[in-house]
């Protein structure tokens, strides 16, 4: 549970950092009720209600002083939007008191007095959150998990889809995004109206945020638990946020052993060397068990590490371990569509490398091109680009992790893959529409401490002007929920170790990721290949 500070007016929160980010607290102030719920801003002032008190409030936006006080139009206040002139408040029970009673409500209200002056029967039953867009009004409900646009006139709905999460309670509107809060997931979404897609995913202040207000690079959001109303930052020059620092220290192990009855006559076994990146920092040396034959770094700046082996006899075994110590963090980016640049922003250095074509991707072929011109159409804007092929793929495809590593092509048309089949066809859409793309490959801990992973996994980082390589997971994207689906876009998990970055076939990794061997035997010869990696908490 958050810290829940109390007794204070003003609260100016302190941070590790200097600089802000979206979702960092700003400011709060207490809202001096109880149980608030609905949140507006009218250009200047901020308006909140209170379920408990039935009371609508007008507060000073920077200081939280009180200036106005006006009676709820029912019972069950929850939902403000402003729209110019006057107030909109949306009532889960309308205009009984009776804990049976529970049909929601839209009033219109004139803020000088509080009086009525338009009823309207809610789109849902159970509406919480309520904004005005300039035209209509939205609301979410929390029963049905719906967001909802609706003409303020009769009550009708214009479009709905599902809300970002499974207990939505507050929304606002910026002027071309909605805001949407999420009391079970503890979380604030920026959604695209047009599409219900989640953009933005940010921690809320606090464990009951119910009514959202936004204005330019503010967020108000007030937490039903807390009873306060807090001053986020949203739209920030910073890119992403690392949190959640983790020490860990993992062992790669490599065997090979000769059963015979023949000789292996030469091994060379490559281990992937991991650097630093935004989501780890290594800590000293990477240790070897055995020291390699050299260092070694492919086209794509992947480095390796060589072991190379000679006449390994029957019943032999080599035993490869690389130990690497690092911090990880848990890194969320931030992208707004409107802040990525152009194609055309797109370095010429980074376009002739991760543009190129490869075996796996054949991104001059019917099918892809095909695709292409079915998914992305007129696009020109990088981000939407490269949503609009990460929807088409989680939408047609399912995960089948089957062995087989088959090209692009052959995975659209089968409409199945394991996490590098989908990595392969993501980066063959995106390059085919101009987005340089690359695979990453990494060990995970499955959230222990102490674990052994013999699965690991491959995603993709996909290249957006202004913003460099954003991470992007369209394997852990095949989901249901709005907010799980875009939960991979721009998200690295402090519990993995990427040890590999390619953008395709390599001289020493060909198209495998953490280690890659070559070998050469005597006729009838078998062998067992073994690796895996053990994850030990750092004391």
């Amino acid at each position: 549970m958050k810290k829940l500070i109390i007794g204070m007016i003003i609260l100016f929160a302190a941070h590790a950092s200097s600089y802000a980010y979206t979702g960092e607290i700003i400011q709060s102030f207490a809202t001096q009720t109880s149980y608030p719920t609905g949140l507006c801003f009218d250009g200047k002032n901020l308006w909140f209600a209170d379920r408990g008190t039935d009371k609508i409030y007008c507060i000073d936006a920077e200081t939280g002083e009180r200036i106005k006080v006006i009676e709820s139009p029912a019972y069950w206040p929850m939902g403000l939007a402003w729209d110019g002139e006057y107030l909109w408040n949306a009532d889960y029970r309308g205009r009984t008191d009776k804990s049976e009673d529970r049909d929601g409500m839209i009033f219109k209200i004139d803020p000088e007095n509080g009086n009525i002056l338009e009823t309207l029967q809610a789109p849902s039953k159970s509406p919480k959150g309520l904004c005005w867009d300039g035209k209509y009004l939205w609301c979410v409900d929390d029963r049905t998990d719906m967001v909802i646009q609706f003409n303020k006139d009769d009550g009708t709905t214009i479009k709905s889809f599902q809300s970002p999460a499974k207990d939505p309670k507050g929304i606002s509107f910026d002027g071309k995004y909605l805001w949407i809060s999420d009391r079970e997931t503890d979380e604030i979404y920026m959604v695209d109206p047009k599409t219900g897609f989640v953009i933005i995913i940010m921690d809320a202040p606090g464990d009951y945020v119910h009514g959202l207000a936004v204005k330019d690079h503010y967020l108000w959001a007030v937490d039903h638990e807390d009873d306060l109303i807090y001053k986020l930052k949203i739209k920030d020059n910073e890119k992403f946020v690392r949190q959640d620092k983790q020490l860990h220290k993992v062992t790669f192990n490599h065997s090979v052993t000769c059963y015979g009855p023949g000789n292996i006559l030469n091994l060379d076994v490559d281990i992937a060397l991991a650097e630093n990146r935004d989501n780890q920092t290594i800590i000293g040396d990477i240790n070897y068990n055995i020291k390699p034959s050299e260092i070694t770094i492919d086209k794509w700046g992947q480095k390796t590490a060589l072991f190379q082996f000679e006449n390994i006899k029957p019943g032999e075994k080599t035993d490869i371990q690389v130990t690497t110590t690092f911090e990880s963090y848990n890194v969320r980016y931030f992208i707004y569509p409107d802040l990525v640049g152009s194609l055309n922003d797109i370095p010429a250095a980074i376009k002739s490398k991760y543009l190129k074509d490869d075996e796996k991707y054949q991104i001059d072929g019917q099918v892809i091109q095909e695709t292409i011109k079915k998914v992305v159409g007129d696009e020109e804007n990088p981000y939407w680009i490269m949503r609009k092929l990460y929807q088409y793929l989680i939408g047609h495809l399912h995960y089948v992790m089957d062995g087989a590593w088959d090209t692009a092509p052959t995975v659209i048309t089968n409409g199945h893959g394991s996490c590098s089949e989908y990595s392969f066809v993501y980066i063959a859409l995106c390059k085919a529409a101009g987005l340089p793309t690359r695979y990453v490959g990494a060990t995970w801990d499955r959230k222990e401490y102490a674990y052994m992973d013999d699965v690991y996994h491959r995603w993709v980082e996909v290249y957006l002007p202004n913003y460099g390589w954003i991470p992007t997971d369209p394997t852990h994207g095949d989901r249901k929920l709005p907010r799980d689906q875009a939960y991979p876009i721009g998200l690295i998990s402090n519990s993995a170790l990427i040890t590999t970055q390619s953008g395709g076939g390599s001289s020493t990794m060909e198209w495998t990721y953490n280690s890659n061997e070559n070998y050469t035997t005597e006729p009838k010869t078998n062998l067992n290949i073994t690796h895996y990696a053990d994850w030990d908490k750092v004391e």
